[in-house]
């Protein structure tokens, strides 16, 4: 499925050079998007004695700000079709820092709902989306190594906020740590500035007009030209009703790509990280609590958290770099999939751990599948999709993804609170992944023999013999070989051009 996408874009892509600043900016974007929300936590104590709240208010924070940053998803998506990923991630890094210096200055909770859930949230759904899609556009052979290297921006980010929130707030407390909060939120601006747009698609389509002008007649060449530098020049037509719908929905489409809910492989991806959601955020919730409550302390429980973010750190480029390779690449899918059962199967396996040790070799374990997973989440809708249409395919996923990520955290808190024990949500949701990455495997392979069965009888038709063609089949298949494959056919293409010259005598064609 890969190796259909650079017709997608119409452009090969560079694969390297600038696409490497690309990457770091994205991993800035990505990083900040994915780990504020988790570091955010540790002034809820002091908010909760200010405001004389509840943790279950206190926490909406975080649900607001996670539910905005994935629900902004087709927001973002529109903008980015419409204005690029440049200026959507600077705006995004702007409104972090808009929202995190108005908090400083907060007097109730609900202005911190606002503040920080509303504007930051929706300041970070502007920096996840156009920094995976800037990605896409830059890379295809390396594509598996860059998504690695962006999506490892959030353990690293996570090991950088953590010590330093706690820094700030000892030194500074919470007011003064929002507005350096804001300061440094202002780098998305920054990361934002280094995703340097490519042309090559519009120019490659600006050469294909200029040589079908060629063979067009000049009367009609100036008539298209002067069509095109004036729009008034084109003849007013009476539209009916279903015309301007149907120009209504083409304008919706142009933005986001509803047809894609049509598109097989993007709904088993749907289905399957729907599924996988409702148990992919809860255990790294509820991993120290867990500790605390089989009778490990404060400090040890947060470094279980820490060798999480360490091996997570170094699994996502490394998953990158398998993916990437010629075994995994061409049935990517199924490593993704195995990815999510490894991932269940370790919460599975967590309750069995009744010391330290046992929770420490499950943490290894954990920041290992959780970086598999994290690592090839973008990648593998982009491998079904392909790259032109990914901008409207995240957007999409994030929207409905949005509901089972809220979701996950608040069953798995039900679970420990009706049972009281931690076992029985560790259990739940290595059930569901398992699940998820099982109904995955089936179902891509169901895809991929569907797919191969599509391309088999396409070839099979294509074998056929063919009746006598017209001359304008002819010349629209001479066009049609000679863009497939590029320079080779140039002696030919300079040959008819000679004989079109001999034949018309001095006259231009």
């Amino acid at each position: 499925m890969s190796h259909q996408v650079p017709s997608d874009l119409g452009y090969v892509p560079p694969d390297g050079g600038w696409g490497w600043a690309v990457v770091f900016g994205a991993s800035i974007s990505v990083g900040f998007a994915y780990t504020f929300p988790k570091a955010f936590t540790i002034y809820f104590k002091e908010l909760q004695a200010v405001y004389s709240i509840s943790y279950s208010q206190i926490a909406w924070i975080t649900s607001i700000m996670c539910a905005t940053a994935y629900g902004g998803g087709p927001i973002s998506s529109i903008l980015v079709n419409r204005y690029g990923s440049r200026p959507v991630v600077m705006f995004g890094g702007l409104l972090c820092g808009i929202g995190m210096v108005s908090a400083a200055f907060c007097t109730s909770i609900l202005q911190l709902y606002i503040c920080v859930g509303f504007i930051t949230g929706l300041g970070l759904a502007l920096n996840l989306q156009p920094s995976v899609i800037i990605i896409g556009k830059y890379f295809l052979k390396r594509r598996p190594i860059a998504n690695g290297l962006a999506m490892a921006g959030s353990p690293v980010m996570l090991c950088t906020l953590a010590p330093l929130n706690q820094f700030l707030f000892d030194n500074f407390g919470w007011r003064g740590s929002f507005l350096i909060l804001g300061a440094i939120l202002l780098n998305c601006c920054v990361a934002g500035a280094l995703f340097r747009p490519i042309g090559v698609a519009k120019q490659s389509v600006k050469n294909q007009m200029i040589e079908e002008g060629k063979e067009a007649p000049k009367e009609e060449v100036t008539k298209m030209s002067m069509e095109m530098s004036n729009p008034a020049y084109a003849p007013a037509e009476t539209k009916t009703e279903e015309e301007e719908e149907k120009d209504c929905c083409e304008k919706i489409n142009r933005y986001l790509d509803f047809s894609l809910f049509k598109h097989r492989g993007f709904l088993i991806y749907l289905i399957g990280n729907v599924l996988m959601f409702l148990g992919f955020f809860a255990p790294i919730v509820f991993l120290a609590p867990y500790a605390k409550h089989i009778g490990i302390d404060e400090y040890s429980a947060a470094f279980l958290l820490s060798i999480l973010a360490i091996v997570d750190m170094i699994a996502r480029p490394a998953t990158g770099v398998i993916a990437n390779s010629k075994w995994v690449r061409p049935r990517i899918q199924y490593f993704f999939s195995f990815s999510i059962a490894f991932n269940g199967a370790c919460h599975l396996l967590c309750p069995l751990a009744s010391g330290y040790t046992g929770l420490v070799v499950y943490s290894i374990f954990f920041g290992l599948a959780f970086g598999m997973v994290c690592a090839m989440l973008f990648e593998t809708l982009m491998d079904l999709v392909g790259a032109a249409r990914f901008t409207s395919a995240v957007g999409l996923v994030t929207i409905v993804e949005c509901c089972t990520i809220l979701l996950g955290p608040p069953i798995g808190g039900t679970i420990i609170d009706t049972f009281g024990d931690y076992k029985y949500m560790f259990i739940k949701c290595g059930a569901v992944m398992v699940l998820a990455g099982t109904f995955l495997f089936i179902m891509n392979y169901y895809n991929y023999r569907m797919l191969a069965k599509e391309e088999k009888e396409r070839k099979a038709k294509e074998e056929d013999p063919k009746i006598v063609r017209t001359e304008n089949e002819g010349r629209s298949n001479w066009n049609k070989e000679t863009l497939q494959d590029g320079p080779e056919l140039e002696p030919l293409r300079d040959e008819q051009e000679g004989l079109k010259t001999e034949v018309n005598g001095t006259n231009e064609v």
